[in-house]
């Protein structure tokens, strides 16, 4: 199958290296960023297109991967030309326009791929794997972190929250998404914020709390707060037969992150590092290939996309509000 990216920054680097690793023809690079576009396809010996729609016509899956605000016109576009899709997380800005998305490619009868990557993780995969063969018991409490630099240069639009919907959608949404996917529906969300309360703080640092709807609870740490270079990750979940811990530290050697690494040389945007053969990035591509391929379905669907986006703005509300937001029924 052909397959073409539009944006050209961080995550269109990563993913034209998925791709790579793949049977599927890269066809071309598009991004307003021209400069950008052009380094990345000769890169990947490919061809840069001018515009989405000469790009959209030669290809048979779209992979998205520009800024958050730009995602609903996209996937909407590609959906009335026939192309199957994948999209970088979050799905959208609301859950309306999530929706929309969703809706739209039914309609169309064209696959929709919401790049939750953290599934693919493999010690995230993994203890998804011990819940699920009872190795914990019965799952009461867990706790996620994941804590990264402010993005920097070009892709600063991260940070403006009425483009990627700030750190608690674009970041936390992974924990919130790895989170229901261990412990089932969110009902009730509570969050508070350094930046919540001082919205001019350098320090963008969360703490959220999720409620399920069968009892379970779970904190997810989040933010955009360590010198540049530093990405650190973490889970624990505890069950009624045995606990599950996992830290980033222990995969990898760092130095104390107590003095700032130098700007130069960094990534724009923090990506996890993993140490495996195979990035779980590419396992993540490799994945959604094969499934529109052989019409299979996908590890996690448009639909866990958009609740994972509701989780993330159920927090943002109970940071403006300073109260618990309920999502579904009950008190």
């Amino acid at each position: 199958m052909r397959v073409g990216i539009v944006g050209a920054g961080t995550m269109g680097g990563v993913h034209a290296a998925g791709w790579k690793s793949t049977d599927a023809e890269l066809v071309g690079v598009m991004s307003k960023n021209q400069k950008a576009a052009l380094e990345l396809s000769q890169k990947y010996d490919t061809k840069k297109f001018d515009s989405y729609e000469d790009l959209l016509g030669q290809v048979d899956i779209i992979d998205i991967c520009v800024p958050t605000d730009f995602h609903k016109e996209m996937v909407l576009q590609a959906a009335k030309a026939g192309k199957h899709i994948l999209c970088e997380k979050p799905i959208a800005l609301s859950v309306e326009d999530g929706q929309a998305m969703v809706e739209a490619c039914n309609a169309a009868k064209v696959r929709l791929f919401i790049a939750m990557v953290v599934r693919f993780f493999p010690q995230y995969s993994a203890a998804k794997q011990a819940v699920e063969n009872g190795h914990v018991g019965d799952i009461g409490v867990m706790r996620f972190k994941r804590v990264s630099y402010q993005p920097v240069g070009d892709e600063a639009w991260f940070t403006n929250e009425t483009r990627s919907g700030g750190m608690l959608v674009d970041l936390m949404i992974h924990d919130f998404d790895y989170a229901r996917w261990l412990g089932g529906e969110v009902k009730r969300v509570f969050a508070k914020s350094v930046r919540g309360q001082d919205p001019t703080a350098l320090t963008d640092y969360a703490l959220v709390t999720l409620g399920f709807d069968n009892g379970r609870m779970a904190l997810v740490e989040g933010g955009w707060a360590y010198p540049p270079g530093y990405f650190r990750t973490s889970l624990d979940i505890a069950g009624s037969q045995g606990v599950i811990e996992w830290r980033s530290d222990d995969a990898i050697t760092v130095q104390p992150f107590l003095k700032p690494k130098e700007e130069k040389g960094v990534a724009r945007v923090g990506v996890p590092s993993s140490l495996l053969a195979e990035d779980p990035y590419t396992t993540e591509i490799k994945h959604a290939y094969d499934c529109i391929k052989s019409n299979k379905p996908f590890l996690v669907t448009a639909e866990d996309g958009l609740e994972a986006l509701r989780i993330a703005l159920a927090a943002k509300e109970s940071l403006k509000t300073g109260k618990a937001v309920q999502i579904r029924g009950g008190q």
